[in-house]
Order: structure tokens, then sequence, then C-alpha cells
């Protein structure tokens, strides 16, 4: 029986995958680069009234943010590149060697992308107890003469406090004179 020698570990260049996979938060860094990029190109090139008076006007917010995106993305990026990294919450339960679950992501997706098509003709109410229900069927729960009771329930009471109590008109539908 031969024993193979013990050979020292490969050295990891910037151009491995490993390298890579211990700076991942590189690629947080970058999207809030070009987050800060963009909100600032559209600050500074917002169609402002000339008679505007004082210091403080419609470009002033976004300006600081977007300069704030960018320090933060330049920090973070020098943090990871000295050899930072992002610790786990405690109480995380998540299982990172586990596949990902991609029929529930798909099915949510489904959900969501029929509540955008059905609002318009349908309406929030009869659209969000599907979007609700739908959720609450990607997410596991198989309750079939519960969950869209409540989803009813909570559509109709969202559509309330939106439309009568914030003044945010939400589409009614076929359902508008009755509610």
């Amino acid at each position: 029986m031969t024993t193979q020698a013990n050979t020292p570990p490969k050295e990891e260049t910037p151009g491995s995958r490993g390298w890579l996979r211990d700076h991942s938060e590189l690629g947080v860094g970058l999207m809030l680069l070009v987050l800060g990029i963009l909100v600032l190109t559209d600050a500074l090139t917002m169609d402002v009234d000339i008679t505007q008076r004082g210091p403080v006007g419609p470009k002033t917010v976004p300006i600081v943010v977007g300069i704030g995106l960018l320090v933060v993305s330049v920090l973070l990026s020098l943090d990871v590149l000295r050899g930072g990294r992002g610790e786990a919450e405690g109480g995380e339960d998540i299982d990172l060697s586990e596949p990902s679950d991609w029929r529930t992501v798909l099915l949510l997706a489904g959900v969501f992308l029929g509540n955008a098509v059905l609002i318009g003709p349908l309406g929030f109410p009869i659209s969000g107890a599907l979007l609700f229900w739908g959720s609450a069927y990607a997410l596991g729960s198989r309750h079939l003469q519960r969950d869209p009771l409540i989803a009813a329930g909570l559509s109709l009471v969202t559509y309330f406090i939106f439309n009568n109590l914030l003044g945010v008109p939400l589409p009614g539908g076929p359902l508008m004179g009755v509610i």
C-alpha cells in the first residue's frame, strides 16, 4: 500500500475561484458603486426650476445619498481587500450546503408576475387575494379551505387601509361598486 506524500496546499491567486469566493463581498461594493453613480448622474441631470431659492433644493438629498453610496462602496471594498469578512448572524438557520429551492422561487415569481398582470383588469381586492393565497401556497401552506379565506380577508383589509385611510387609490376592478 502506497501513501501519498503530503503536498502543501496550492497558493490561491487573485484569478482563482477560491479567491473570488473568499472576497464575494466585493460584489456588494461594486453594486453600491454602480448605484451611487446612477443616483449621482440622475441627481446632477435633474431639471430644476431656475427660480428656486435657497441652498437646499431637490438635488441636495440625492447628491448626499449618491456620495454616501460611493463612500460606503470604497470603504467596504478596502475592508474586504484587507481581509475583513462579514459575520453570519447568530440565529441564522440557513444550511448553505443544501441546494436552492428553485420551485418555490419560481412559484413566487409567477405569483408576483400574475398579480402585476391581473391588478388592472381584476382590481386589487381580487388580484391581492390571489397574491396572498399563491404566496402562502408557494411557501408550503396546504390548507385549501382556510388559506383562500384568509387571503381574501387580508386583501380586503389592505385595500380598505390604503384606499380609504391612507388615501392611496388602488384599482377596485369589478368590485369597485360593491366595496
